[in-house]
């Protein structure tokens, strides 16, 4: 699969989504990827073109989406206002630009990693602390969350130094410089999301512990696909033994 064309969401470079469409017509299942990389602009939406093109072979049509990352204008708040934005003004843009293409009622948002983390916290826009800016008056129309390995607890993640202190860069300290920052960002303090919300993570990573979604799943009541043997990264490769779990997990939220 290629891409069929790059959407703009807004002015800034990095404003852009990647749109797959599978072969078939008729409207599909629209998967938002968030890419990983600890948020950093090292780390760009080609590490995920694998698994969008795999998706979309899977009959999906897939939006790859960029946001601004640390070291490239990101971080607290902008990456934030990135993937809101997108999130909010992508459905609309893909039905302009392919009428008829995407079912509005079939959404899902995909992360892997920082990307994990970044779903999380979109589909829980509407538990966010008042006044926050990104805080949506309803939950965000989308049928489920899956998310691969994901920073799903980012005062733990802070405190245990993953990414060689990626969460301090990303939100400009730890917690208790910024509590108001962590309560807005960190998706174990949102609570439970209204929709299916599952995490698959593999029992050998070395970047982000497993631990991490233990303890999300235990206390959000999120479903947890634990995968032994596998690590960081065999999640979104489309070839890997964790691949098809993905892609079930995938299925499940749209049962």
């Amino acid at each position: 699969m290629t891409i069929d064309t790059t959407i703009a969401y807004g002015p800034h470079p990095d404003h852009v989504a990647d749109l797959y469409l599978p072969t078939s017509d008729g409207p599909a299942a629209l998967v938002v990827v968030l890419h990983g990389g600890f948020w950093r602009a090292a780390f760009d939406r080609e590490h995920a073109r694998p698994e969008a093109e795999a998706l979309a072979a899977l009959g999906y049509a897939v939006a790859n989406i960029e946001y601004r990352r640390v070291g490239g204008g990101g971080g607290w708040p902008t990456t934030f206002d990135d993937v809101a934005q997108a999130l909010d003004v992508l459905p609309g843009l893909i039905e302009a630009a392919r009428p008829g293409r995407i079912a509005h009622d079939r959404i899902l948002y995909l992360g892997h990693s920082a990307g994990g983390h970044l779903a999380l916290w979109a589909a829980l826009r509407h538990r966010l602390p008042n006044g926050v800016a990104w805080r949506a008056d309803i939950a965000p129309r989308v049928a489920g969350v899956v998310a691969l390995a994901p920073a799903a607890d980012l005062v733990d993640a802070y405190e245990r130094g993953n990414g060689s202190g990626a969460v301090a860069e990303f939100l400009g300290g730890g917690p208790a410089e910024f509590p108001d920052r962590y309560a807005a960002a960190d998706p174990l303090a949102l609570g439970t999301a209204d929709i299916p919300v599952i995490v698959v993570h593999g029992d050998r990573d070395d970047r982000l512990p497993i631990e991490l979604a233990r303890e999300y799943c235990a206390k959000t009541g999120s479903e947890l696909v634990e995968l032994a043997g596998i690590g960081h990264f065999e999640l979104i490769d489309p070839d890997s033994a964790a691949w098809p779990f993905v892609a079930a997990a995938l299925r499940r939220c749209l049962d």
